[in-house]
């Protein structure tokens, strides 16, 4: 290997498959134990009884929209310093790579605010009733004040996304998930002596982990080329790395968030069909949340994949990343469609022995389990697209997804359907989702390439 090879980055030679699988791996553990997080939160909160269970179904979807937001930002970082460094620009890439930390826990200090202060608007626009409001403000007053600690998380794991340290990223999230998997039963039902707080337990478990994760994360960057300094920032002009970070990151901001947006929309028009409902509706997303693990992994190690690649001009390897990803995710899909319409109804058992949540539950997965192929495309493509500087298709697609499928179709169907209209309402709206992603990757890789991308694609 010559000299000018080995300062290459790391994802920009050798096989491409490898690099998936190595970089995927590693995130599908990180990703899993993040998502065990839910359904270990789900399974205790669970024994304290369906009303506590049906307000966590109406706070997922609103924490899972917030966090969006925040892995906005860190998608952001990711695509800005995996670029950097496909370009060769070590010193830019650094200077970004810590502004972005700044900058996240920035962000995550405003919202944490604007969290706090909108409690009750938010959950009483999903029509949550009244006497879960209690439940819910438990829970949610101590996530809004704890809310910046994972945003920090974020800005580090998107600096070590950026450099492909897969593993590294991997930890940092294995670290917070396994100090909430010890604290819940702890601080949700008490144990061994010990008294539960209940749904505020829940919270100061995710917390108290966030906060571990950020000890963990510091630790880990230091190891890395592009280590914590943040003197770089000094004497230097920020609105570069400001720009940068914030073209990409604030489209894939609300491009994350909109999903779950369309999620919480959707748990308010299950509301209407009853608590049953909404706690079947809401245990199922969760379990849903875990069988896709593999697909939410592959997406965010594609971004530093083809970021790098597309950094360094070498769009071949690209666009092969992209065809490995897509065939992953039609046969992980599938397969795992097939699992849960199979065995919907003992997946529910684990949740609840009430019969008409668990009717509801297996209901669910009849109908939406067949979207999980469309929707690993969706985000699939979301990554690529993030990578490479067009954070704004990504938007817009997420855009069209809710606001021209998802919600039309669910309004249109739920007064003669009932429940299953919203149900059917996710399954077009993933499956509109991948085919837009596969057309407008396509168009990206084919009419959008880069200046001196033919060169850098013969290399």
């Amino acid at each position: 290997m010559s000299a000018s090879e080995q300062s290459l980055p790391k994802l920009v030679s050798g096989s491409i498959p490898r690099h998936l699988v190595g970089q995927t791996l590693p995130m599908v553990i990180g990703v899993a134990a993040i998502m065990s997080i839910g359904l270990v939160d789900a399974y205790f909160i669970g024994r304290l009884g369906s009303d506590a269970l049906a307000a966590i179904s109406f706070i997922f979807p609103v924490s899972v929209a917030i966090t969006s937001l925040g892995v906005g930002i860190m998608v952001g970082i990711n695509s800005v310093v995996a670029r950097a460094l496909g370009e060769g620009e070590r010193e830019q890439a650094a200077r970004r790579a810590n502004f972005g930390i700044v900058f996240a826990a920035s962000c995550g200090i405003a919202m944490g605010i604007a969290l706090w202060s909108a409690i009750d608007p938010i959950f009483a626009a999903m029509n949550a009733p009244e006497h879960l409001m209690p439940l819910i403000r438990e829970y949610m007053r101590p996530y809004a004040a704890g809310f910046p600690l994972i945003l920090v998380i974020m800005g580090f794991n998107g600096v070590l996304r950026g450099q492909g340290e897969a593993r590294r990223t991997s930890t940092v999230s294995i670290a917070y998930a396994a100090a909430n998997w010890v604290l819940d039963p702890l601080l949700i039902t008490g144990a061994m002596g010990v008294e539960g707080y209940g749904m505020a337990g829940a919270a100061y478990a995710t917390v108290i982990g966030w906060a571990i994760g950020v000890a963990v994360a510091v630790w880990l960057v230091r190891a890395t080329p592009l280590p914590l300094d943040l003197t770089l920032l000094r004497n230097c002009s920020l609105i570069d790395p400001a720009m940068a970070i914030i073209r990409v990151g604030l489209p894939a901001a609300f491009s994350n968030a909109i999903n779950p947006l369309g999620l919480s929309i959707l748990t308010a028009l299950v509301a209407k069909e009853g608590e049953a409902a909404v706690a079947g509706f809401g245990a199922a997303g969760r379990l849903q949340s875990f069988v896709i693990v593999p697909l939410l992994g592959l997406s965010g190690a594609i971004g530093a994949i083809v970021g790098q690649n597309w950094g360094a001009r070498r769009i071949d390897r690209a666009r092969e990343a992209a065809l490995w990803a897509a065939g992953f995710c039609i046969v992980w899909g599938l397969l795992v469609a097939v699992a849960m319409v199979t065995a919907g109804e003992n997946f529910a058992r684990l949740f609840t022995d009430d019969p008409a949540v668990i009717a509801e539950f297996d209901r669910y997965l009849e109908i939406a389990a067949w979207g999980y192929a469309g929707f690993g495309l969706l985000i699939v493509g979301n990554g690529i697209m993030n990578a490479v500087d067009k954070a704004s298709f990504a938007l817009l697609q997420s855009v069209a997804r809710v606001f021209l499928v998802m919600l039309p179709v669910a309004l249109l169907l739920q007064p003669g359907m009932g429940a299953p209209a919203i149900y059917t309402a996710e399954l077009a709206a993933n499956l509109f989702g991948a085919v837009s992603a596969a057309v407008l990757v396509r168009f990206i890789f084919t009419r959008r390439l880069p200046r001196g991308a033919a060169a850098g694609a013969a290399r």
